[in-house]
């Protein structure tokens, strides 16, 4: 006899930040016929009317702990980064999983603390490292683990951005715990490690400035530009520039590029987009596209796409996301904590 597929459970979520980017991946969360907006919470009055545009049927919370009252599966947080910490734990410990929006927290003590409590607490705790879902990643990513490109031995990543953030607690490193490098290297920290799964670094330099002057270890003040590199032990190098305001040409400059002793593998973004990219691999002089932009794939919610079909089926830990400890690692030795 045929036996029915499982069936897919109605993914309650509650969404704590509906600014533009809690706003984007809700909509994306709701592209996915198992998924309701149950629940959101905003201190704006205006971002709170653009989401329920879009989920006119949630509860309103006052406050984020009314939010976790709620009846739900799930809480997504798209908080300021203070914020993410704090409210990821109090979520997990009520039962419920977690997507948090990057940096999951602003040290690697809270980041351990985060994951901590969801081990505690057995419940799915995932985090909006988005760039894993750009199309030909998932290419990079088979190439250099199979040994196609032989022994990769270095990375070159880069992500500089010709505008800065629009919010105030992003300049107040209490608030925001770094400047660039934590709001936008990360992505490309973590992509790194996905991409090599190279195991523990032994050495990690930086330097790091402000309006063109040099800021002393460990810092005390954002930072716009930073370089940083970092030595997997007996594995490649990898080296990281990134920035805001910088006078780029283009709106932005975002590339990771992985040499092997045969060939090589990069992605770039395209005409300074944020949001088209290209996947190349090398061969000497010779180049292979592997992917080009796809306009119609909204790659940015491809995380959150993952978290909510993920939690149809259930919402037990998964010690996968522990790969962010050594992130926060690396990022906090290069602001010199």
């Amino acid at each position: 006899m045929l036996q029915s597929p499982p069936t897919q459970k109605t993914v309650r979520l509650g969404f704590a930040g509906v600014g533009w980017i809690g706003l984007n991946r809700m909509k994306a969360a709701l592209e996915l016929d198992a998924v309701e907006a149950a629940a959101l919470f905003d201190p704006s009055a205006q971002s709170l009317a653009a989401a329920r545009e879009r989920a006119p049927h949630a509860v309103v919370a006052a406050t984020f702990e009314e939010l976790l009252e709620q009846e739900l599966d799930g809480v997504v947080i798209a908080t300021p980064s203070a914020l993410h910490a704090s409210q990821s734990i109090a979520a997990l410990e009520r039962g419920f999983a977690v997507f948090c929006q990057k940096p999951l927290a602003r040290t690697r003590q809270e980041t351990e603390a985060v994951i901590t409590a969801a081990r505690t607490a057995d419940r799915l705790l995932m985090t909006d490292l988005s760039y894993r879902y750009i199309r030909g990643v998932d290419r990079m990513r088979a190439l250099i683990q199979s040994g196609e490109l032989g022994t990769v031995y270095a990375a070159d990543l880069t992500f500089h951005n010709a505008y800065g953030p629009d919010k105030p607690w992003f300049f107040d490193l209490a608030q925001s715990g770094g400047g660039c490098l934590i709001d936008l290297g990360t992505h490309l920290v973590d992509l790194s490690a996905f991409l090599l799964d190279a195991g523990p670094v032994d050495r990690v330099e930086s330097r790091l400035f402000r309006q063109g002057r040099r800021l002393s270890l460990p810092i005390s003040e954002v930072e716009d530009f930073a370089t940083a590199t970092w030595d997997h032990q007996d594995g490649p190098t990898v080296r990281l520039a990134c920035s805001w305001n910088l006078s780029a040409g283009r709106d932005a400059v975002i590339e990771a590029a992985f040499h092997g002793t045969q060939g090589a593998v990069a992605l770039r973004n395209e005409n300074g987009s944020f949001f088209d990219f290209s996947v190349e691999k090398y061969a000497g002089t010779n180049r292979e596209l592997l992917a080009e932009p796809d306009r119609g794939w909204n790659w940015g919610g491809g995380a959150i796409r993952d978290f909510s079909a993920r939690l149809s089926h259930g919402n037990s830990y998964d010690s996968d996301g522990e790969t962010l400890i050594d992130v926060a690692s690396i990022l906090d030795r290069s602001y010199g904590r």
